[in-house]
């Protein structure tokens, strides 16, 4: 079965991302966002790829306003990777696909 890129609130975030047991990557977006659209099909796609390995989740910035300054995102999408609560690796911008699997072999 194909892992699905989930959803993250500032709510929900440490239970989702701080204290997850595998790695997570965070797609930090909003829906008037041009480029976070078009990432979204690849994270969707590796989402897939490294199922079990990395979860994927995307916070809407617009909905959730406490959680992305903590993590210096100012422009989007912003890609960010925790391990074990911590940030490993930050991707600001889209990316080829290519760009997005080699940080994830770093992390994973």
């Amino acid at each position: 079965m194909a892992a699905q890129v989930g959803e993250t609130s500032d709510s929900s975030f440490e239970a989702d991302v701080l204290q997850s047991s595998t790695p997570v990557l965070v797609d930090f977006w909003a829906p008037w966002c041009g480029p976070c659209k078009a990432v979204a099909p690849v994270l969707e796609e590796l989402a897939a790829t490294f199922a079990g390995k990395l979860k994927i989740v995307k916070m809407n910035v617009d909905d959730n306003p406490r959680t992305p300054p903590h993590y210096n995102v100012r422009g989007i999408p912003n890609l960010v990777f925790f391990k074990g609560g911590q940030v490993v690796e930050q991707i600001v911008g889209a990316v080829p696909k290519e760009t997005l699997d080699a940080a994830i072999r770093k992390v994973v």
